[in-house]
């Protein structure tokens, strides 16, 4: 037993303790692989809009690239370049200001003396567009398309823009000034690596919540993340370079504007442009920004201008603490340099909830299966030990059948032997003898009928002929019948029953087979006081019910063993050593037949000494 203990322990018991703890230990990275799933999401969402976003301009541009190329053949460019500005606005509804440039950096369109926005445009950009002086603008051509969403991916903010100056620098310079017939003007000549200068690296306005994780506690609130996008400082010429078309973005006086040029292939000494209507743009900017099922319950997405300010939202009725500290957010990129797409939690203690629940339930379950498993253990250990305790109760239950067998075959044998060789004259000592073969005789054949009872009861083959019966009768037969057996060994035998009949469901000898159990039983545990008494009354709480009580004053059970008694192959007071005889079937088939009768078979202490054991059964209808 001990050994298969051990054995559970160290080969199930450990292992799963083991395997506990380290679930238990993975709960604390839980809550923080949530979180880093859910902002993956929510960054994946927040890429896409802008990407969307970006999408939406291009589009825009390749319309004003088509308007172009519309107004441009069906006029000569010397004919369409004075009037640019009003047939552009008419054919296209985004452009502001149409402006063109000629390729000795003259302004041809449009007029200084105009409408009230074609003189701001003049003051604000005709010396850059001039080439006269440089300033910082956000270029995007379209030598860079291909490899721009590669670049965004693999490099940090500044080797990105320096990698970027380095493209529009790497041409080489013009050797001689002079242009000869035929080539191209200085204005379109690549620049040189000290024409441009690159601007410090920007730091967002934005802070993403996600973003500050790279920080320490105390440097959390001081971070500020860079930005992908930076201005450069140069001309015109040097920012278009040999491209055919492109977008360029500049800040004046703190507002953004957007500026698309193109380069006809019919016309390459003119540059044809349009700076933008930005409130045309975010109206139609809106409906990018959107956040479809099952996220629209969970987040709210907003387009933020370069400071900070919601331009459009999914959720018309969100206000987040700070528009500056999104949950995730990306930059939309250089055509509308410093806006983001940034994603909020509508609540933002959900995820913590949701990482909580998810570690309380994993807790729970590892918990749970450690507890079954515990108790399986010791079901499993209860179980061996029954069956090892089983096990040697039917070990004992064979010395003990073969020493109750061996008994009264010897004394049949002893007394037949005498009488068969007639060394027995006395006819009083001849009937003796044939009592006790009688007797011993009916005890082998109970011992053996309880034997295959047993056995039928356990394989289910036991049957019982249910009928009305008189239980006072088959008391009062029973008892007459063991009678002389009872007090041939000495014993005072009363009987107790009621003169009127009572009847009870049953099996007339099912029922006398209990109540000779129950006397057997008083007979192998007497004393020497040797009393036995019978009684029969009838109950009526809380059931009418009868109930048989045999009482004697033997040496009783031990205490507790007032249940055990009544389990299979058990016995108080083992036969082999104490001399009483017995198989520990007797009691078992008593109350299991009692049971199949409707009713019990119990113990108590008598008073005064003894046991009394009650058959107690259901009154018939």
């Amino acid at each position: 037993m001990r050994r298969v203990a051990l054995l559970f322990v160290l080969a199930v018991f450990v292992p799963s303790l083991v395997l506990a703890w380290l679930a238990v230990r993975s709960l604390r990275d839980q809550q923080f692989v949530l979180e880093r799933q859910h902002s993956l999401l929510l960054q994946g969402l927040a890429d896409r809009l802008a990407r969307d976003a970006e999408a939406y301009l291009q589009e825009r541009q390749r319309e004003f690239v088509t308007q172009v190329e519309s107004l441009t053949a069906d006029s000569t460019p010397a004919e369409l370049s004075p009037r640019f500005d009003e047939a552009l606005r008419k054919a296209w509804p985004f452009a502001d200001v149409g402006f063109v440039v000629a390729h000795n950096g003259k302004l041809l369109s449009p007029s200084p003396w105009g409408r009230p926005e074609a003189r701001n445009f003049c003051v604000a950009n005709a010396a850059f567009l001039g080439n006269r002086e440089p300033a910082e603008v956000y270029a995007y051509t379209s030598r860079f398309a291909a490899n721009s969403q590669a670049l965004d991916e693999k490099n940090n903010p500044s080797t990105l823009l320096q990698q970027r100056l380095n493209t529009l620098t790497q041409q080489p310079p013009a050797t001689n000034p002079a242009r000869q017939p035929g080539e191209q003007s200085d204005l379109f000549q690549a620049p040189t690596a000290s024409q441009a200068i690159l601007t410090k690296v920007p730091t967002r306005t934005v802070v993403p919540q996600q973003a500050l994780q790279n920080f320490s506690p105390k440097e959390a609130g001081e971070a500020e993340p860079s930005s992908k996008v930076a201005a450069a400082e140069a001309e015109f010429r040097q920012l278009i370079g040999e491209s055919s078309e492109g977008s360029l973005a500049r800040f004046l006086d703190n507002k953004l504007k957007v500026m698309f040029w193109y380069r006809p292939p019919r016309s390459p000494q003119l540059i044809f442009g349009a700076q933008l209507q930005l409130p045309r743009l975010i109206a139609d900017l809106k409906p990018v920004v959107k956040v479809e099922a099952p996220l629209h319950e969970e987040v709210c997405v907003a387009l933020l201008d370069d400071a900070a300010r919601p331009l459009a939202v999914s959720h018309a009725n969100f206000q987040p603490t700070s528009w500056k500290r999104p949950f995730v957010a990306t930059e939309i990129g250089e055509a509308l340099p410093h806006w983001e797409m940034a994603v909020y939690l509508l609540d933002p203690n959900k995820l913590s909830q949701s990482a909580r629940t998810l570690t309380l339930t994993i807790s729970l379950l590892v918990t749970v299966l450690v507890l079954a498993i515990g108790v399986g253990g010791w079901l499993l250990v209860a179980d061996l030990r029954r069956q090892l305790t089983l096990a040697r109760q039917k070990t004992d239950f064979v010395s003990n059948v073969s020493h109750e067998l061996k008994t009264p075959l010897t004394s049949i044998r002893m007394f037949s032997e005498l009488l068969a060789e007639g060394r027995v004259t006395d006819p009083a000592k001849q009937r003796n003898y044939l009592q006790v073969i009688t007797a011993e005789a009916a005890r082998l054949t109970r011992l053996i009928n309880n034997v295959l009872d047993f056995s039928r009861l356990e394989r289910g083959e036991k049957k019982y002929a249910f009928l009305r019966c008189d239980l006072g009768a088959v008391v009062s037969e029973t008892v007459e019948i063991y009678r002389p057996h009872l007090e041939q060994a000495g014993f005072k035998l009363e009987l107790d029953t009621p003169p009127a009949p009572v009847f009870v469901n049953g099996d007339r000898d099912a029922l006398a087979q209990v109540l000779v159990n129950l006397l057997s039983n008083a007979e192998k545990y007497s004393s020497d006081r040797k009393e036995i008494r019978v009684e029969l009354h009838q109950c009526a709480q809380p059931l009418p019910f009868l109930e048989v009580r045999v009482l004697d004053r033997g040496l009783g059970v031990p205490p507790g063993t007032e249940e055990r008694i009544f389990e299979q192959f058990y016995r108080a007071h083992d036969s082999l050593s104490s001399g009483i005889q017995g198989s520990g079937l007797g009691l078992t088939l008593a109350r299991q037949i009692a049971r199949a009768h409707g009713g019990e078979v119990s113990h108590e202490i008598r008073a005064g000494g003894g046991s009394c054991f009650a058959l107690r059964l259901p009154v018939a209808a």
